[in-house]
């Protein structure tokens, strides 16, 4: 499973023309499900992410994570991730997970998310969706479990 978290003054997502998904400081989540995902791993990448300090202190050092700075978290599935961009020009997404798994994954992924009891808003899985953000920064960081 892979995260590429953005620290971010705000994002959005819209799905035709409506915004459904909205935060202001916090962690914009591009989630990719792979094949041999499954819920554990879902609960390590959260555990990680929920927890991984990029968020600046009194001191200006990346120090605080995001429940500490008090930020939110928006969860926008993104298969793309998944993909083997090691030969050609061409992307082959064989190794991401089949729809049904990985809505399920990214779902529980959320609920997950939504536990610790930091604010987490979300896209629409399998939607074309138009995401817009300020990344705070820039701060990019990939996490894979």
């Amino acid at each position: 499973m892979i995260g590429l978290i953005q620290r971010v003054t705000q994002a959005k997502v819209v799905v035709e023309g409506e915004t459904i998904g909205e935060i202001g400081q916090g962690l914009l989540v591009l989630l990719g499900v792979e094949k041999d995902d499954n819920p554990q791993k879902a609960q390590r990448l959260c555990e990680k992410i929920m927890g991984y300090r990029v968020f600046s202190d009194e001191q200006g050092r990346m120090n605080l994570n995001v429940q500490q700075a008090q930020g939110s978290v928006l969860v926008v599935s993104q298969f793309t991730l998944a993909a083997d961009t090691q030969k050609g020009l061409r992307p082959s997404f064989s190794g991401g997970a089949e729809p049904k798994k990985a809505d399920e994954l990214y779902c529980y992924f959320v609920e997950q998310c939504r536990a610790t009891g930091v604010k987490t808003e979300t896209g629409k899985f399998a939607a074309e969706m138009k995401v817009s953000l300020t990344n705070d920064g820039p701060v990019t960081f990939w996490l894979q479990v």
